[in-house]
């Protein structure tokens, strides 16, 4: 895509953030598991539910195990995924999502780290929202197991 358009994107999917906190948040459950040498990060969107995600740093593979949705970003334009699906995030990706059916998206990340802070601090990239009066990179925080956020 070009300069502009991915300027205009990165706006509207700013525009979008502001829109949904004026709405009430859906539950979409996410789990983190750990094997050796791997971060495993799996979210459930219900049918209906409108997300966006924070901006990705490393390239890693994503699995659509249940599902379909509908994707914007700047490196994939619009796309649906229906499972089973597998793909690559490209560095610099951030979406826009809408749950088409009830879905499952899963992650997979390469570290030895085991502290979730800690991952997401590293795989994630720094994003401010200037509509937002609350920083967006508090967003990955409310899939924090609760335990890990009282620490």
């Amino acid at each position: 895509m070009s300069h502009a358009v991915t300027n205009i994107l990165a706006a509207t999917i700013d525009e979008m953030e502001l829109a949904m906190s004026m709405h009430e948040q859906s539950d979409c459950p996410v789990e983190h598991r750990f094997v050796p040498g791997m971060y495993i990060r799996q979210m459930t969107l219900p049918a209906g539910t409108l997300a966006t995600s924070m901006t990705h740093r490393f390239e890693h593979p994503f699995f659509i195990l249940k599902g379909s949705i509908q994707i914007i970003s700047e490196n994939e334009g619009p796309v649906t995924y229906t499972a089973p699906y597998f793909g690559i995030t490209q560095p610099g990706t951030r979406r826009m999502a809408y749950a088409l059916e009830d879905t499952i998206w899963i992650t997979l990340h390469p570290t030895e780290e085991t502290d979730i802070e800690k991952i997401a601090e590293t795989i994630l990239e720094p994003h401010d929202n200037p509509l937002l009066e609350t920083s967006g990179n508090e967003q990955w925080r409310l899939s924090l197991p609760q335990k890990q956020l009282t620490e």
